[in-house]
């Protein structure tokens, strides 16, 4: 597997899983190719050794299969968390149906594809159904296949247990829809390892990627406000006042915090089933968050290590 096709590798998980396959393949060199749109935004990526950014649209067929040619396998961990339900259509099932008409042109056998834990066709989420049509667009073709399915995944840079953090700074309660709603949060350098591990030795079919805890979301808001050192009353909503509570972040201008649609996919436990191999199965011992949490939310961890230096600047 030497020559690679990374689609989504500018993302959270795709950063970590290009640094992971350069390190990996070393000397050796793996020649890794990840599309953009913007090749300016991915200026980190391409400071690293044999990664190639190309500019290019992923929903154009002949562009998509003019990158798949002479690929040993593809990734895809293109996704969203919020949208309409066309939009959903659009990323998550138009794009592996794409994708997989392209591997059967370009001759590409080998394709890893991250979908979501509780993807099903009668999940109640607009995000968890077409999740699942995606997997099964991909299945259907034949294609040498593994799906992953993690958990919420957490680490330096995640806009999971930051935005918590950050919102904890700011207010002085948490009012919170879905409090109750259960996670298994899996480390994103976990995550990045279990693709690698799938691309260069033998996979299931399906794994689940979770962490060795399961939490509420209160209790992750919680633990995000204290390892921030901003610790704040988490206020549990009612059904109706935590609907009411998503149709108005939904209002607001750019990326919602919350939306009828995540609050409906949280009604599915987000824990692993028991019945489908786990992390394990590809040699990992997944990591506690507990581990990791406190390394880069706490203050002057992680990204925050920096505070003092601009505010240095600022002065001057």
């Amino acid at each position: 597997m030497k020559n690679l096709l990374i689609l989504g590798g500018t993302g959270f998980v795709g950063s970590a899983l290009c640094e992971k396959l350069v390190a990996h393949f070393g000397a050796a060199g793996a020649r890794l190719t990840v599309p953009t749109r913007r090749a300016e935004r991915a200026k980190r990526l391409a400071m690293l050794p044999t990664v190639e950014l190309v500019e290019t649209d992923l929903h154009d067929d002949g562009r998509l299969t003019r990158l798949l040619f002479g690929r040993d396998a593809v990734i895809n961990l293109v996704a969203i968390l919020h949208g309409s339900a066309e939009e959903f259509e659009r990323v998550h099932v138009a794009l592996p149906q794409r994708l997989a008409r392209a591997c059967k042109v370009a001759g590409v056998p080998r394709v890893v594809h991250v979908s979501a834990l509780g993807a099903a066709a009668d999940a109640p989420s607009n995000y968890l159904r077409s999740k699942a049509a995606g997997e099964a667009a991909l299945r259907a073709a034949g294609l040498d296949l593994t799906v992953l399915r993690p958990s919420v995944i957490f680490g330096s840079g995640d806009r999971f247990l930051n935005l918590f953090a950050q919102l904890q700074a700011v207010f002085p309660l948490m009012p919170l829809a879905g409090a109750d709603a259960k996670f298994q949060p899996v480390w994103v350098e976990d995550v990045a390892a279990a693709i690698v591990r799938s691309l260069v030795s033998p996979a299931p079919e399906v794994v689940e990627c979770v962490g060795p805890h399961v939490y509420t979301l209160a209790e992750l808001v919680r633990l995000a406000g204290r390892w921030s050192g901003h610790a704040r009353p988490v206020l549990p909503l009612p059904d109706t006042l935590g609907r009411a509570q998503a149709a108005l972040l939904a209002l607001l201008p750019g990326t919602p915090l919350m939306s009828a649609d995540n609050l409906a996919s949280m009604r599915v436990p987000n824990v692993a089933s028991g019945s489908l191999p786990g992390l394990q199965a590809l040699g990992i011992t997944p990591a506690a968050l507990e581990a990791v949490g406190p390394s880069y939310l706490s203050p002057g961890r992680g990204p925050a290590r920096l505070d003092g230096f601009r505010a240095l600047a600022r002065r001057h």
